[in-house]
């Protein structure tokens, strides 16, 4: 008998489409992936050395409880240079990346019954790590506002269980930024409401002109006693596999969830803290700008190649590498006697037809949307592009 809560698990949206991809493979000529949260390319050249040295030293102890590696201040560092504010170790955490971040965060946050307020589309691990602790995840439609929430609707939203709220920008699966008054009124009202903001900023590194990404600490240094970071090197360095992250916040919070690590994870694998380390203290911020570079110019091309569609938005695409395609007026186009479709079934065909796997947005909460990766090889950007483009405008 398994506990009750295995009944809310389910896997991934990454791990279903690599199912999905193998399970195609056999019947399409080539199968291109564009549901991959991260971007394809060689590793940053620090990022090898650093790893090469601490091997070669067999520099390969545990590290929670006395970081040898001076890794969080490494962060600390980098932090205070963000955001302008001064941050110091004992407000960092290193994690196994954002995931197990995000779940401390539920774990010394939430009592079972707290609400949480999560705008919609959204991350998968939002509202499944809430569940898990026994909280409530209150969905804030985002669809009318450019999947930016509306602070009328967030703070209409807000009871007496409410305990956090998340803020995700740039925003994973849509793509937008909230711009400094949507993040100023958030603070606000988080402020108002004795609330926790939950700031995960994992694609901070891609904003693109003339979007900037703003840390809500900066925009509003008061909201700062009740805001954890959550931030993850797997975008800004391409390290997914590496599975490395950090939080910042509050000392008491960060000291709780440093205690709460040392009976879970433990701590975050050494080899790749001591290689993380070099590269913070050693890169000229070179191998980011090329990743930066990478992003922009295949979003223009991807840009150019979706304007085609009929009856589908343009995607903002204000930040990270995704393009979010809502077919809610597609829907309209092509809708016929036949039974109701939803994202899943277009996916489906996407793969099987086109050779192109996306991820659907029902998995994000939204089923009329589809999530495209666009950092992938260019030229098989375009091509996958303009296969989906064909595909979508002839449906019948």
């Amino acid at each position: 008998m398994l506990a009750q809560r295995t009944a809310l698990l389910n896997s991934s949206h990454t791990a279903a489409a690599w199912t999905a991809i193998t399970a195609a493979a056999a019947s399409a000529d080539q199968i291109i992936d564009l549901s991959a949260e991260e971007i394809q390319c060689e590793l940053a050249p620090m990022v090898r050395e650093g790893a090469m040295i601490a091997i070669n030293r067999n520099m390969d102890q545990n590290t929670l409880t006395s970081d040898p590696t001076g890794l969080r201040k490494a962060i600390a560092r980098k932090l205070s240079a963000e955001t302008d504010q001064h941050w110091s170790a004992d407000e960092v955490a290193v994690t196994g990346g954002s995931s197990p971040a995000l779940f401390n965060v539920a774990m010394v946050l939430l009592d079972p019954g707290d609400e949480v307020l999560i705008p919609a589309p959204h991350w998968t691990a939002f509202p499944a790590q809430v569940l898990l602790i026994g909280g409530t995840p209150i969905f804030i439609e985002t669809r009318h506002n450019n999947y930016v929430p509306e602070l009328t609707d967030l703070a209409s939203a807000v009871t007496s269980k409410t305990k956090a709220i998340v803020v995700n920008t740039p925003n994973n699966p849509t793509g937008s930024i909230y711009n400094r008054d949507t993040l100023a009124g958030i603070a606000q009202l988080a402020i108002e409401r004795d609330l926790w903001i939950v700031f995960d900023e994992c694609y901070g590194a891609f904003a693109h002109a003339p979007y900037h990404h703003l840390p809500i600490v900066s925009v509003s240094p008061r909201a700062r006693a009740r805001t954890l970071i959550v931030n993850s090197f797997s975008k800004s360095l391409a390290l997914a596999g590496w599975r490395i992250g950090y939080l910042a916040g509050p000392e008491p919070a960060i000291r709780a969830i440093r205690a709460l690590q040392s009976h879970t994870t433990y701590n975050p694998d050494a080899i790749a803290q001591h290689a993380l380390l070099h590269h913070l203290e050693s890169a000229d911020g070179g191998f980011q700008l090329k990743l930066q570079r990478h992003a922009a110019d295949a979003r223009t091309l991807g840009l150019s190649i979706l304007s085609t569609l009929r009856s589908i938005p343009q995607p903002a695409a204000e930040g990270g590498f995704h393009f979010y395609l809502d077919l809610s007026g597609w829907y309209r186009r092509v809708k016929g006697p036949g039974p109701e479709f939803d994202a899943d079934e277009v996916a489906n065909v996407l793969l099987m037809e086109a050779g192109i796997a996306t991820a659907s947005g029902t998995v994000f909460g939204d089923p009329t949307g589809i999530r495209l990766s666009y950092g992938v090889d260019l030229i098989l950007l375009e091509k996958a592009l303009r296969r989906l483009t064909v595909t979508l405008n002839t449906w019948k």
